[in-house]
């Protein structure tokens, strides 16, 4: 957690940096395999030097960005799950639980396609 300590700081809203750290902590215990960093000023994991996803922080929620593929392939679930989304981003409102086990097959889902992955973004 330690590489994500100065951007926890600068979360205003102590519940926001609760729920934030939280779910950061969570990814590093459950994928000790990935590499915990930040990029463009935002915590991110990432798996031979290629993204896995990453998280960024708003007023009203945590979005959580897993590329196109990895919304499109999940997209059915987030709805069901309670969350809306974008193409590139899924919004989970601070008010809202975490859905750790979509979590959880969205980060495998990119891990396993990104396997044989030697750029950081998809092409």
């Amino acid at each position: 957690m330690e590489v994500f300590a100065e951007f926890l700081k600068k979360i205003d809203n102590p519940q926001h940096r609760d729920r934030t750290e939280e779910v950061l902590a969570w990814v590093i215990k459950k994928f000790p395999n990935l590499m915990p960093k930040i990029a463009w000023n935002q915590p991110m994991f990432t798996d031979h030097d290629t993204y896995i996803i990453g998280f960024s922080v708003a007023k009203h929620h945590l979005a959580v960005a897993p590329e196109i593929a990895g919304i499109n392939h999940f997209s059915d679930e987030i709805v069901q799950a309670g969350y809306d989304h974008t193409k590139q981003l899924l919004r989970i409102k601070w008010d809202r639980p975490v859905d750790f086990s979509l979590l959880e097959r969205m980060i495998d889902f990119n891990i396993l396609d990104k396997a044989d992955c030697s750029t950081f973004w998809r092409k």
